[in-house]
C-alpha cells in the first residue's frame, strides 16, 4: 500500500510547485526594432523592449508587423535593504536600556 502512495505524492507536490508561477502578460502593437535578441513593441506612446529567448514565434516577424507578445516578468538581481522599521525598532530598544 505505501508503494503506491509515493507515485500520488509526487504527483500532488510537482503540481502544488507549478501553482507559484509568475503572471502572465501580453502586450499588443507594431513592432518598431527587431534584433535576434529583442523585439520593441509600440503602445500608445510608449516602446516596450521585451527579450525574445525561446519564444515560439507564429509567423513571419517584421518591423511595422502588428504582433501581440505574451511574457511574464523574471527578477534578474534582488538587493535587499533593512527594512525602516527594524531600525525604528532597534533604535526604541536602545533608549530603553
Amino acid at each position: 500500500m505505501k508503494k503506491h502512495l509515493f507515485p500520488l505524492l509526487f504527483l500532488v507536490l510537482a503540481f502544488g510547485a507549478r501553482a507559484e508561477s509568475a503572471k502572465d502578460y501580453q502586450v499588443t502593437g507594431p513592432i518598431v526594432a527587431l534584433t535576434e535578441s529583442v523585439i520593441t513593441v509600440m503602445k500608445g506612446d510608449e516602446k516596450w523592449e521585451i527579450a525574445r529567448g525561446t519564444a515560439k514565434v507564429e509567423g513571419k516577424l517584421a518591423v511595422g508587423s502588428k504582433v501581440t507578445v505574451y511574457y511574464k516578468m523574471t527578477a534578474a538581481a534582488i538587493e535587499v535593504k533593512d527594512a525602516p522599521a527594524a531600525k525604528d525598532a532597534d533604535k526604541a530598544a536602545k533608549k530603553k536600556k
